[in-house]
């Protein structure tokens, strides 16, 4: 059974977010957990005047949240079908963050699920602040980040994967996202973005061929596009024309998705994010790379010899 973090601050695009999770999981058997860190920061200024001590005001914010989180609990109850989905609510003291971290791992979380934006944030900005926490902190657990407005009609079709080909994925770093095209008969479109023109390195040329040894189940396919006015502008271009219902990257040190958050406010243009955006978290080398890796290396060296 799978466990979802559904991360919520009780605005309209949680709510979408939360209605996105359990469309795409609909069939599969699932505990969801929808979470709402609070501080008493957030609050004090409401609160204190009537409840001056700290105590009383955490026990009022405590009980607004948990009064909030019934009713979400109780509306995706009364509109779920799937008997096998079950939810669970947690109202936590603590930064977004602090919260989170802790119930991936004593809750053994496979997926969290978020907004992508609060109601306060620009549409300048391509991931809302509670985004980009969220992404920088959690390095054990899947990320799904979904754009305000954003329904989902149909199952993601087709999975944008955008790399530089500079990292030495394993497939367990993969597994999320194999799983998700698997289940949803999707294709994946591996998107390189190179730094410069010209040809790939030997090292590039490895990275591509193992990954698309990883994704060997499922059809996919390398597209070569140049930078635009930046990576957020690229990536929303490709996934306009090729009508991709997913963007997907890996979260490792000089990534794109590291550049991304480091483009606060997209040159020249309103861009926003119009799909939803998984964020796979870095794990490392692992035995199904060793067996993968060894192979392809061994076709490599083949080739230079063949060469030389």
């Amino acid at each position: 059974m799978k466990k979802i973090l559904l991360l919520t601050d009780f605005s309209e695009n949680s709510w979408n977010a939360i209605d996105y999770a359990t469309e795409l999981f609909k069939e599969e058997p699932c505990t969801f957990y929808i979470v709402n860190a609070y501080s008493k920061i957030i609050y004090e200024a409401i609160h204190l005047s009537d409840h001056p001590s700290e105590r009383s005001v955490e026990n009022t914010v405590q009980l607004d949240v948990l009064t909030n989180l019934k009713h979400i609990k109780k509306s995706l109850e009364y509109a779920n079908v799937n008997k096998n989905h079950h939810f669970e609510i947690i109202a936590a003291f603590g930064t977004i963050t602090e919260v989170t971290s802790e119930i991936v791992v004593s809750k053994k979380i496979d997926l969290i699920v978020m907004g992508t934006k609060g109601t306060t944030v620009s549409k300048e900005v391509f991931l809302g602040s509670n985004a980009v926490r969220i992404i920088k902190a959690i390095k054990n657990c899947p990320v799904v980040v979904i754009p305000s407005g954003f329904s989902l009609i149909n199952h993601p079709l087709r999975i944008a994967f955008a790399t530089e080909f500079t990292h030495f994925y394993s497939k367990e770093e993969l597994t999320p996202l194999i799983d998700l095209a698997i289940h949803n008969s999707a294709k994946i479109d591996i998107v390189h973005i190179p730094k410069q023109a010209g040809s790939l390195s030997e090292e590039q040329k490895f990275n591509s061929e193992i990954l698309q040894e990883y994704f060997n189940a499922i059809d996919s396919y390398v597209h070569t596009i140049n930078m635009g006015d930046s990576i957020a502008s690229t990536l929303q271009g490709f996934a306009e024309k090729s009508n991709v219902d997913l963007l997907a990257m890996l979260n490792y040190r000089h990534s794109f998705l590291e550049k991304l958050t480091r483009e606060p406010v997209i040159k020249n243009i309103a861009f926003y994010l119009k799909i939803p955006f998984m964020i796979l978290p870095e794990i490392g080398m692992s035995t199904s790379f060793s067996k993968i890796g060894k192979d392809v290396s061994k076709r490599y060296q083949n080739l230079i010899k063949d060469t030389v």
